[in-house]
């Protein structure tokens, strides 16, 4: 029998693919790499991590049951990262709290993991904020044995990305950005898929 491959993208709008005209996002870009397999996109726009640790678990829940192979991406940050009345919308010590304990609890049910760095956007001040966080995020994943997809600073270096974000919304880019992000994240979902 085939194994029941099942799998749940928890995140903000670039997991939701925002941007993209072909309606694929990063996500639809891995897809076809890991047939066959059940996905759930649950990217929500403007998400942080305190709104994703507030609503994951009752989304994965009925699409993770028992006796599957039950496995969650998470990816989200830049949200976090926004200032609002001159503040992170999350503090960056809350945000880690957020990943350690969504890791954390996907361990506990037995949901195999993988989380892909927050990417950057138009905003120099705010990529800064964004690749603190993408540092830490690296020690909690290794620490937990997790895997990581790196693509932030390799996207900022990608002009095809800096591009078509700085012509979208300036945080979004088109499908060639999306592209871009995909064979990026390709190599870490290759081998944790072969897990």
């Amino acid at each position: 029998m085939a194994r029941d491959l099942r799998i749940c993208f928890v995140g903000d709008s670039f997991v939701a693919g925002v941007g993209d005209p072909r309606c694929l996002g990063w996500v639809g870009r891995l897809g076809p790499a890991a047939m066959p397999f059940t996905g759930y996109n649950l990217g929500v726009r403007r998400e942080t991590s305190a709104d994703i640790v507030a609503r994951w678990q009752a989304e994965c829940t009925p699409r993770l049951p028992e006796g599957t192979d039950a496995r969650v991406v998470f990816s989200f940050g830049v949200n976090d990262t926004v200032l609002e009345n001159g503040s992170p919308r999350v503090d960056p010590g809350e945000s880690v709290a957020n990943l350690t304990n969504v890791l954390a609890v996907a361990a506990e049910r037995g949901w195999q993991t993988m989380v892909v760095a927050p990417p950057p956007v138009d905003d120099d001040a705010h990529n800064v904020r964004i690749a603190h966080l993408d540092e830490r995020f690296a020690e909690i994943c290794a620490g937990a044995g997790t895997p990581y997809a790196r693509v932030h600073h390799e996207l900022r270096a990608n002009e095809v990305w800096m591009r078509e974000v700085r012509e979208g919304d300036g945080a979004h880019p088109g499908a060639a950005g999306y592209d871009a992000i995909a064979a990026l994240i390709m190599p870490v979902w290759l081998e944790w898929l072969s897990r």
